[in-house]
């Protein structure tokens, strides 16, 4: 019987996953497919461990996200109220420099603009702050949503860095940036983009398309990422009374981009008609009167009254179930399987994705009914995902993870350094330019600006390991016999180890999957 050729082990650990941890090789190199399928039969493998202790600081559901923001804001007005009566009740006593202290600062917000908390920064002092003495200086306290954000984003490098479930942790990224949301939008967005991952995305990535669909549509914070609170169907009460329109962002971004993409058969009156049904699909708010404050609510009194034509079928009666059966025949439509297909075989294997395999994979699609497990399992079996050339060059956020994975970092203990990577390379965490996404081709990474934050990332990442070893070592280690001659050249001629690793992660072979 022939040895196993370690080169599919590295496809397998490259091409489908975040890279190879030292060892990894020889955990593949036996039965690459079988090494890649096993993991989708792991229960429960995409979801995060909150009792880990780790992830002690996940506060648990957007309900619960939303309970905490409110209670922040509480704190601020005491904080607020208790300052601003501060200077009364010490009319009669000396200052505090008097006293040999410093003088009491305005407090920070606890809840800061988009802008101002930065996912790798804390806000900075508050508009009118008194200055701290010299030697008494006090690190500004990190907004509620920061907090939250920073804790949701340690939790997922964590998986991605140190897991052996590679493969699943790539569907996780791949689904979050499809039905992506941004943290730019707003306080709310940003304190739950984490939480949106956890709920909607990780639960669903080996289930049904639908239920993904139907999860990730319902969820709080893309409703407030597209606007669908603020959407109200002209002809019910309270668009009678108010006067307030439609708003198409969620039902175009539905059809155009999670479900049937652009060339998918529809036209605008499909998109208004399905905006229509949309609308009563709000958030209940922070009172209380709608249920638990922070989830899903169906408002009938903001939804748009009688029957529907959607893409030629009637969907009658009105009601929460009619914008849902509008989900169920997208999630099932054969434009849905082609653009998911394609778009699969895009990010896995080639820019130019072979109409073969996208065929092959959009007919499991549709004779599972959009079973997810069986379409991941369908792409390992796909002849082109052993055969395709390497052309894909790393996202940023699979480069920076494989960095760490080579490296042999393991609990992320402050998730800055990642987050300020991601920032430095265009791609900042839950935060793409739009509602497309991020765009995973080669020439989207490879601009010569890009490049060089690359080479600097490596570089700086390279003169931190604490005991690097010898390169050459690590290179058959991680990448084996795929390493051209020039590259082991290059890496042994290396000034130094520091340099050697450098020259090692900005290698051709390190950086294209």
């Amino acid at each position: 019987m022939a040895a196993p050729d370690p080169r599919t082990a590295l496809i397998a650990l490259n091409r489908f996953g975040f890279g190879a941890k030292p060892g990894d090789l020889d955990k593949a190199k036996a039965d690459p497919r079988g090494f890649l399928k096993a993991q989708l039969r792991q229960p429960d493998a995409a979801l995060i461990d909150r009792t880990l202790a780790a992830n002690a600081d996940l506060v648990g559901t957007t309900a619960s996200i939303q309970a905490s923001m409110a209670a922040a804001m509480q704190r601020q007005m005491e904080r607020a109220n208790a300052t601003a009566t501060q200077p009364a009740a010490m009319a009669s006593s000396p200052p505090p420099a008097a006293q040999g202290m410093p003088p009491p600062a305005m407090m920070a917000p606890a809840m800061s603009s988009p802008a101002m908390s930065s996912p790798a920064m804390s806000p900075p002092p508050a508009m009118g702050e008194a200055a701290p003495m010299a030697g008494m200086a006090k690190k500004a306290e990190p907004s509620a949503e920061d907090k939250l954000f920073r804790a949701e984003a340690r939790a997922r490098f964590d998986k991605a860095i140190s897991g052996d479930n590679g493969f699943v942790e790539r569907l996780v990224a791949f689904w979050s940036n499809h039905f992506c949301i941004s943290v730019a939008k707003d306080n709310l967005v940003r304190a739950s983009a984490g939480a949106f991952e956890r709920e909607a995305i990780r639960p669903f990535v080996l289930g049904r398309f639908a239920d993904l669909v139907f999860a990730v549509e319902h969820h709080p914070a893309m409703l407030y990422y597209l606007d669908n609170q603020q959407s109200i169907g002209p002809d019910s009460r309270a668009g009678q009374n108010r006067k307030r329109g439609l708003n198409e962002n969620l039902a175009r971004e539905v059809i155009e981009l999670h479900t049937l993409g652009v060339d998918g058969g529809y036209d605008q009156s499909d998109v208004t008609t399905f905006a229509r049904v949309l609308t009563g699909w709000t958030v209940a708010g922070r009172e209380g009167r709608q249920g638990e404050p922070g989830t899903f609510f169906f408002n009938s009194n903001a939804h748009q009254p009688g029957d529907a034509l959607v893409l030629g079928k009637a969907f009658t009666g009105g009601g929460l179930g009619q914008a849902e059966g509008v989900l169920d025949m997208l999630a099932h439509h054969p434009a849905t399987a082609q653009h998911i297909a394609t778009k699969l075989v895009r990010h896995f294997i080639a820019d130019d994705p072979p109409s073969s395999a996208v065929a092959r994979l959009a007919k499991v699609f549709t004779d599972t009914g959009g079973d997810l497990r069986a379409v991941a399992s369908a792409l390992i079996d796909l002849p082109e995902s052993w055969s395709a050339p390497a052309t894909k060059l790393r996202t940023p956020y699979e480069f920076l993870v494989a960095i760490r994975r080579a490296t042999g970092a393991e609990t992320l203990a402050d998730p800055g350094p990642v987050l300020n990577g991601l920032r430095a390379l265009g791609e900042p965490l839950w935060q793409p330019p739009g509602p497309n996404g991020y765009s995973d081709l080669a020439s989207a990474q490879a601009s010569p600006e890009g490049m060089k934050t690359r080479l600097d990332i490596a570089a700086q990442a390279a003169r931190q390991v604490k005991s690097p070893g010898n390169p050459a070592d690590l290179v058959d280690a991680i990448l084996g016999p795929t390493v051209s001659a020039d590259t082991r050249q290059a890496i042994a001629a290396a000034e130094s180890k520091p340099q050697g690793l450098a020259l090692l992660l900005m290698s051709p072979e390190f950086q294209r999957r």
